[in-house]
């Protein structure tokens, strides 16, 4: 057969060069198109036709599972062949559940080359065996219980670069956030890593999972807040481990009705520790 047109979508850059990458590897592969959001995916997808859609579960706004049901309900031509799907997830646990259940194949990241390699020979397989729109329909009727088993009893987490690699840090141990140019510095309990993303843009993407932008440079993890505390200074946060952060003019009324909702007015706050 000819080369397996691929699209492949990925809200990280790193991971979306990752995933070039690895198919720069991979015989009888053409990339068509490389989308970072979910409506640029739509868009490709729509335009270029591709045998083959690998896209990230895990993407602000439309993730993975709305652009398969985006593209089920508003087909460009009823009858047009709809790509196969291979999904890339980040729960090791999510994919032997949701596998077989229309997709082609489900990778766990951080993808390895060989397992990428199996998943596009299924979709080689798929193409000549003409089985997009019976997978397509199948896909279709479960996204409501994939949807289910990738957010029950899951920690959600997000995918960071660390020391040449992609490490994957749960939301519960994000502590606190600071923007560092093109860049926001994220502080968990244990460690530091550099995201690339705008700290507003950061926060509009987690705001669901209680991140919160308390400063035009600082935001914190709802779930780690101990005191709200005013001085002279203005009004500053208190996190459960001491660190303290400014409050922004612009943001204080947004922070008192966090305070407020959270039970935190008036609480003590200690000592005040140094913030980098």
């Amino acid at each position: 057969m000819s080369a397996l047109r691929v699209v492949i979508v990925d809200d990280e850059p790193l991971a979306l060069d990752r995933m070039k990458a690895l198919l720069g590897e991979v015989d009888g592969v053409e990339i068509l198109a490389a989308a970072s959001s979910g409506s640029d995916a739509l868009q490709s997808i729509r335009e270029l036709r591709p045998d083959l859609a690998i896209l990230d579960v895990e993407m602000p706004k439309l993730d993975g599972f709305d652009i398969v049901e985006a593209l089920l309900h508003h087909r460009a031509e009823p009858n047009s062949e709809p790509p196969l799907f291979c999904f890339v997830t980040a729960y090791p646990q999510f994919a032997p559940q949701a596998f077989d259940q229309g997709a082609v194949d489900f990778l766990c990241k951080p993808v390895r080359l060989p397992r990428l390699k199996q998943a596009i020979e299924r979709a080689k397989a798929g193409v000549e065996g003409r089985e997009a729109v019976a997978r397509m329909r199948d896909l279709a009727a479960q996204l409501d219980v994939l949807r289910q088993r990738r957010t029950s009893g899951e920690d959600r987490s997000i995918w960071v670069p660390s020391r040449g690699e992609m490490v994957r840090l749960a939301l519960s141990a994000l502590q606190w956030i600071k923007a560092e140019g093109e860049y926001v510095r994220l502080h968990a309990t244990t460690n530091s890593f550099l995201h690339r993303s705008s700290i507003s843009a950061f926060c509009n993407d987690l705001e669901s999972d209680g991140i919160v932008q308390v400063h035009r440079s600082y935001a914190v993890n709802r779930a780690h807040l101990k005191a709200i505390r005013g001085s002279r200074q203005g009004m500053r946060v208190v996190l459960q481990d001491g660190t303290e952060l400014p409050v922004g003019r612009n943001y204080r009324k947004a922070v008192q009705a966090l305070a407020s909702k959270n039970g935190l007015a008036g609480s003590p706050a200690p000592n005040p520790s140094q913030i980098p």
